[in-house]
């Protein structure tokens, strides 16, 4: 029998939740309805979902604070916003906190279900170990680098990553001072090459940046107009 998809949706507009609700149920979805952000922060810590949708502007707690609680708990769940804010600003600024999407209302419930569809088809087929040629490690450096477990470890010290801080650091660990072109990079890890995937990725290239500073002979590079490239000297590149 086929999983029933757990969706938590925090919005304060009672009809707006309900609507979605019902109709995502004909679809297989089971969507926990909560009203205000203080009630979709307990049902987070109560319950597991497979993807969360937020309002931003909600009673008692809003949906970036919201967000930025659950990632502090949890860096893989997709998180996608509803919002009426259609400002570029609050866009980024939701990119930066980690949503995987953003939808402006109003939104059809076809839209939403296709979006939810995209992002959940990204998340559940990550590249397995024989992408890797069957090595759960990677050398980079001096680092150790796990994509099946997401660990990033120097000396004693080790990093739990994000979905898409490994997915995109597999990348450059699978084309070692080889220039990517952004494009190619941001299909790979987003799906898509829009605007504001690439606001995103250009937040996730800044945190991998701070987890490599350990290692002076590691360096990702910007080559202007074209793409980046993971500098590693006497690195094994993996074919």
């Amino acid at each position: 029998m086929e999983k029933i998809l757990n969706i938590l949706m925090v919005e304060d507009d009672i009809n707006l939740g309900y609507l979605v609700k019902e109709n995502f149920a004909t679809k297989g979805y089971y969507v926990h309805l909560c009203n205000d952000g203080e009630e979709g922060w307990r049902s987070f810590q109560d319950l597991e979902f497979d993807l969360i949708l937020l309002d931003i502007m909600m009673p008692k707690r809003d949906g970036f604070s919201l967000a930025k609680m659950i990632r502090k708990n949890n860096t893989d769940v997709p998180i996608i916003f509803l919002t009426a804010k259609s400002l570029e600003e609050d866009k980024i600024e939701g990119f930066e906190i980690g949503c995987d999407d953003y939808v402006t209302k109003p939104f059809s419930a076809r839209e939403l279900h296709m979006r939810i569809n995209a992002i959940l088809k990204r998340t559940t087929s990550r590249p397995h170990k024989e992408s890797l040629n069957s090595k759960t490690a990677i050398e980079l450096g001096m680092y150790i680098f796990n994509y099946e477990s997401r660990l990033l470890t120097i000396n004693a010290e080790t990093r739990s990553l994000s979905t898409k801080e490994a997915d995109l650091l597999l990348v450059f660990a699978k084309n070692i001072n080889v220039l990517i072109n952004r494009g190619e990079i941001l299909k790979s890890v987003w799906g898509n090459d829009d605007y504001f995937a690439s606001k995103s990725m250009d937040v996730y290239l800044t945190r991998l940046r701070k987890l490599l500073k350990s290692d002076p002979n590691l360096e990702i590079q910007n080559v202007h107009g074209t793409g980046f490239r993971l500098m590693n000297k006497g690195a094994e590149v993996l074919k």
